[in-house]
Formats: structure tokens, sequence, C-alpha cells
């Protein structure tokens, strides 16, 4: 989980501010932390947009024409320019990689391996491995390669292999290099990809200086490494595309070269990598021409992962690999115009950065903005009469409803690509708090305006059927927005983000209650004066939509998701009903998400036309007896999240004095929740399967406490304003269970 720290270390801080400004919300205190029944959490942002520009330019879906390169290539040639981007990449810098960019198919890399942050030495043995894996420090050095008779040996790699073994990332060591009769390493770089897990390279080269065409055509597979492009060293590139063009120049004939960036350049420090951005990859050769690469691992028109290359290359060798690997093979698709669509791929990478370097103080901001709108009318307002108690509720109820509406403002600020523009960071959020604004103000002037709960469960309902039908059509308007999708920092490419997951369970619950509510006697009765449709059909339609447009392989494949949000929908479905579920049905309940999790991973698995996610993956490592290590895996990513930041602990004290608060808000003259939950059954269930769904959450997703620590600034606002909104508006008629 080091991939999501600086995130978590703000979304904390963010909950720890929004509980301390909380403490004067409803005059006892700790409110901050007791009234947040719904912590919805969301991993990584503007993903919406970028694939929309790449599509601009490809509109061609990958899979409606994909052109895979199905005829084996007699010879394959990966070539290795760490850190290399598409901004270095211009026709008058290098002629080269753009003339081989023309005539083959464009991408960029995502360059994720063990760590977001990944140096050269991660990159070439993640390709060496086909798992992610993680190299020794500095980032500027790679492990020494000594030369031994035609081959060489790297004496460290032994201890690297150990040292990996922490990660339980299921590695298949020396993969890359028994992928073809004979392979030839050129360079320190090129011989970590192609050694065995003793170390041992058969056929190695120091530099491309000593490879001539003869060696080149000997065997099928070549690995080059050319070096790394720092920062600092932009000027190298003339050089290296000069050497890429006397490489191109003696290939064989029919050979697939893959130029790719196997790790970033080190940072200013040279111990680290740099920070994270979209690298350059570019397939040239047979099947390959004139296209925007793709990958089932992304879904995502021109974005594929560096665990995607080992196995793209061994089916290009007519090769199989391991059951359960982890990346996919790399496609095609039709494109337009070279420079649209380098554009549009450096405008993707723009919007990453933008993501990465205001992502969480977009939450401290939010959670301090939300505090500061409850605690002014708290100050300014102070005091027991009525008259007071009712303005200061009108006021929370208006600023818990705009809050509530910014994740559905951040999404919907996607359908203007504001990364194309200068200052994008100001264009993104301005466009959020100006979209938040807009719902709030049409949930407050709609025809459910009068019922307690109709300006909320719009919002959330509206907010939950955008995600539904975004994750069900690629998650575009998640990407790179704040409650959203990182392509570079979330390890996660579509589906409900991390950072989204609170988020959308908790409007799945609001939505289903209140729609269930709102359809009692107004979807017409029968001849016995029964509702024609109950109520707990109607939120079950709601949940089901949730649940499949989240879990389904084919769109979300969210495993936490499905996990937490199945349960909690049963419950409330249950207690609509007048239902009681006795302690007999507890473990059958409980296990309900998990179970239908399983079956999902399985259905993937057998039939990809369902969807290829890594449910499948998942489903597959399990059948070959791989699935301890992706076990171990999560369960160690979700506890190394309480350690993400000093205050970690602040989130398990502030779940267990919310059980407590939703256990006996009048004993802990918490008036306002007491007042709200007796005057609205519902709204205390709702309080506690909010509750419940992200306390599964944190356990059920790899990103822990992140979870609930990047939704309490959604929550929390939404929970008091719904509870004020009850006060004001006295006692609630409740329709009687139906059924």
């Amino acid at each position: 989980m080091k991939r999501a720290s600086g995130r978590a270390r703000l979304a904390v801080v963010a909950a720890a501010l929004c509980a301390a400004l909380g403490v004067p919300l409803l005059g006892v205190p700790l409110l901050g932390v007791l009234g947040s029944p719904a912590r919805a959490a969301g991993t990584h942002p503007t993903a919406a947009t970028v694939s929309a520009t790449v599509r601009s330019s490809a509109p061609a879906p990958a899979s409606a024409s994909a052109s895979v390169g199905a005829a084996q290539a007699r010879h394959v040639v990966i070539v290795g320019i760490s850190g290399l981007t598409w901004s270095s990449v211009t026709p008058a810098a290098t002629p080269e990689l753009w003339r081989l960019a023309a005539a083959g198919s464009v991408g960029s890399l995502v360059d994720y391996a063990q760590q977001p942050l990944a140096c050269p030495a991660d990159g070439w043995l993640t390709l060496n491995s086909a798992a992610r894996a993680q190299g020794p420090r500095p980032c500027t050095r790679l492990p020494a390669v000594v030369a031994a008779g035609p081959g060489a040996r790297i004496p460290a790699l032994p201890g690297i292999i150990r040292a990996n073994q922490a990660y339980h990332e299921s590695p298949d060591w020396g993969l890359l290099g028994t992928l073809a009769s004979c392979a030839t390493a050129v360079g320190p770089g090129a011989a970590l990809a192609l050694a065995a897990p003793a170390g041992t390279v058969a056929s190695y080269l120091p530099s491309l200086a000593d490879l001539s065409p003869s060696v080149l055509a000997r065997c099928p597979l070549t690995v080059i490494d050319l070096g790394q492009i720092t920062p600092a060293e932009r000027g190298r590139v003339p050089a290296v595309d000069r050497q890429l063009a006397r490489l191109a120049a003696e290939l064989p004939v029919g050979t697939l070269l893959l130029v790719t960036a196997p790790g970033a350049a080190a940072g200013p420090d040279g111990d680290t990598a740099g920070p994270p951005q979209l690298e350059s990859v570019v397939v040239s050769g047979p099947g390959y021409a004139d296209g925007l690469l793709d990958s089932a691992a992304t879904r995502r028109p021109g974005i594929v992962t560096l665990t995607d290359l080992t196995p793209t290359v061994a089916a290009w060798l007519g090769r199989q690999v391991p059951a359960g690997t982890v990346g996919a093979r790399i496609t095609r698709a039709d494109r337009g115009r070279l420079d649209a669509t380098v554009s549009a791929l450096t405008g993707r990478d723009t919007a990453e950065q933008v993501w990465i370097s205001s992502h969480g103080w977009f939450f401290l901001g939010y959670a301090a903005a939300a505090a500061l709108a409850f605690a002014i009318p708290a100050l300014l307002l102070r005091g027991g009469d009525d008259s007071r108690r009712r303005r200061r509720a009108r006021c929370w109820r208006i600023a818990g409803l705009a809050a509530a509406a910014v994740p559905l403002g951040s999404y919907l600020a996607n359908l203007f690509p504001w990364w194309e523009h200068a200052h994008p960071a100001w264009w993104l959020y301005g466009m959020t708090a100006g979209w938040a604004l807009v719902v709030a103000a049409a949930a407050l002037a709609g025809p459910w305006r009068r019922d307690p709960l109709g300006p909320f469960g719009a919002v959330c309902a509206a907010t939950l059927l955008l995600l539904a039908v975004d994750a069900m059509t690629g998650s575009r308007l998640q990407l790179e927005a704040p409650f959203g999708l990182s392509l570079l920092v979330s390890g996660r490419f579509y589906g409900i983000g991390n950072d989204a997951l609170g988020v959308y369970c908790v409007s799945a619950l609001v939505a289903a209650a209140w729609t269930g509510r709102l359809g009692s006697g107004r979807l017409g009765k029968d001849r016995l004066g029964r509702d024609r449709v109950p109520p707990r059909l109607v939120a079950a339609a709601v949940g089901l939509l949730a649940v499949v447009a989240s879990g389904w392989p084919g769109f979300g494949a969210k495993v936490g998701g499905t996990v937490a949000l199945v349960p909690c929908l049963l419950l409330l479905v249950a207690w609509l009903g007048g239902a009681r579920l006795g302690k007999r049905w507890a473990v059958p309940v409980a296990v309900s998400g998990l179970a239908l999790f399983l079956a999902f991973a399985v259905l993937s698995y057998f039939l990809p036309g369902a969807g290829v996610s890594d449910m499948g993956t998942f489903a597959g490592q399990l059948l070959h007896g791989r699935g301890g290590d992706l076990l171990q895996r999560k369960i160690s990513a979700n506890v190394g999240s309480l350690t993400l930041s000093v205050i970690g602990w602040l989130i398990p004290v502030a779940a267990a004095a919310t059980g407590v608060a939703l256990w006996r808000p009048a004993a802990l003259r918490l008036r306002t929740l007491a007042d709200a939950f007796e005057a609205l059954p519902l709204l205390r269930l709702l309080a506690w399967l909010t509750w419940l769904v992200l306390m599964i959450g944190w356990f059920a997703d790899d990103s822990g406490v992140v979870v609930p620590a990047v939704a309490l600034s959604f929550a929390v606002p939404l929970t008091i304003a719904m509870a004020c909104s009850v006060n004001l508006s006295g006692p609630v008629p409740v329709p009687p269970p139906d059924g």
C-alpha cells in the first residue's frame, strides 16, 4: 500500500480536521467522530477525459477493430529506454521514433511495478517474471553484470528474488528468457530481463555497439537496453534516437519491434524514481500498422501496463504464459493522425500529474470547507431555543446537501476536457465546485423537496446512476476525478475506484431506501389496498443495478464493493419488507457478498466473454494453487494501510465511537440524531447500514483504512444534514411494511 501513502495521509488528516471542526455541530463533544455513520471511502482521476480524448483521435474501440498480429513473429526485438515519455517525442528531436510510431501502433505505458514509482531495475525485473517486482536501490544503478564466456552472470539476482518473496506477487522468474529457443541480451537492463533465477544469461553483449546484424538475426528474441533518460538528461534523447535508427536499419525482415520504457528515470536524488508518468510504448511490425495499442487489463484504448509486455511477447513467439498471469496481451485498434494521438496521450499524462499533485490537498480542502460550513452556523446561531435550533438546522441541511453533491460534481467536470487548457487544476476544481452547486440547487428545487430525505435521495440516486452507467461504459467520468481513478497510482483502470467505493456504496443504500419509500403508495394500489409495486421490490431493483454495475466482471469487477454492498442491501430490503432476520440468517447474509464475488470470479475465468478481469485472474490463481500469495498480498496491504499516517489510528477509534453513538445517541446527548431516529426509523437503519458497509469495505478492499478515511468528508455532512432535515419536517408518517 505504499502507492497510496500520500493520498491516505492527507485523507486521514482531512478526517481528523473534519472530526475536530465537527464537535460543535450537534452541540456535544465528538460529533465529528460520532456523527459519521457513513464513511464512504474510495485509489487514483481524470481518466474519463483522457480516454475520451484518445478516442477522439481513434474513434473505433479496440474491441471492435482488434487486429492482434495473430501470425507468429520470426524475430522479436525489445528496446528499453527507461524514462521515455511522449513529451520528448517529436518529428524534429526523434525522427526515427516518430517514423516507427507513424508506421506502427502507439500507446502510453503504466510503469507500475511493485510501486507506482518504478525504477529501471523494477521494470526489467517485471519483464523478466511477468509480475510486479522490485529491484535494489539506488534507482540509478542496475545490478552488476559479470561476463562469463558468451553469456553473463548477475550475482545479485538470487538475493533480489529472495527479497521479492515478501511482496507475494507470484512471479515466474526467468519466464521471458524461456519464451524463445535462444535469446540475446544487450546491456545490463536486458541481462536482468533475460536472466534465469540463478542469475545466468546465456547470450550477452555489453552495449549496442557490439551487436551485429548476424547476431541480431541469430535468435528469435533480442532484448536491448539503451539506458535511461532522466529529467536532467533530456538532451540525450536525440542521441538515443540515432542509436534506434541504426538498430532499425539492421532488423531482419518481419521483425516485431517493441520500443518501451521499463521503469521511470531516477529522480533528482538518484536514490528513488522520479514522479510517476505515463511512458511511451511503440510496436512496429506485421499486424500493428497505423494503430493504437490496447489491453484487456486496462480496457482503455491507448493505455497498456508493464505486466502486459511479457504475455504479449509470448503470444508473438507462439508460447503460453502460466495461468493466472496478471497482464494481458496487447492488441491494436485503428487510430487517426499520429500528432493528434500523441497530443491526446500527452494530455492524459497531464491529467494524471494534476491528480497526483492535488488529489490529497483536494480532500483536505473539501473536509475543511464542509466542517466550516457546519461550524459557522453553530457559532453564529448557538443556543438551545427552538428558533435558533431550526435556523441552525436549515443551514446545516443546505451545507450537507452541497457537500454531498461534490463527488457528482467532480465526475460531471470530466465532461469538459480541462486538461487541455492552461492551469488545468483550476479548471477541474472550479468546474467541480460549480457543478456541485448546480446539483444541490436542483435537488432543493425538485418535486421531492417536501420529503425530508428527498433532496438527499435525489443526489445519491443521481450519483449512483452516473457511477453505475460510467462503470458499465468504461469509467470515463471517473478518470482523474478527485473521487475517481488514477492510472498511475491506484493500480486500477476501470470500474469503481477505491476513492469512489464509499461514495458509491452509501449512495446506493440511500437511493434504494429513498426510492423504496418514495414508491410506497405512489405507484398505485391493488384492490386490497396494497402497493402494486412493494417498496422492497423498488429498493431491490436499485440495489441490483448497483451490484451488477460494480461487480459484474465485464463492468466494474469490484471485489470490495460486491462483498460490502450485497449484505447491506439484503438487510435494507428485508427491513422494507417487514422481515426481521433472526440469528439463523446472520451467517448467510454475512457471506452473501463473498459468495457472489466468488461466483463472478469463476464466471470471469471460465467464460471470458462475461469480462476478463482481476476477478478471473484471482480465480485462475486459486484454481492453480497460487491464490495464497494474492490473499497474503491483499491482507498485507490492508493491514499496512493503518501505518500510512501517524494519525491512522484515528479511523479505528472513530469507527468504534460511531458505533457507540448510533447505538445510544440519546444517552450520549446526541439530540439531533436521537430525535431524527425517533421520527424516522428508516434513518436509523440507513445510519447503521452506512457504518456497516464502510466497515466491511475497509476489510474487503486492499486499500483498507483508506476507504473510510477518504469517504468521511462525504458521509459526515450527508448524515448530519439528513438528520436535520427529518427534525425540521416534524413527525414523519411511516408506510406500513409491504407484503
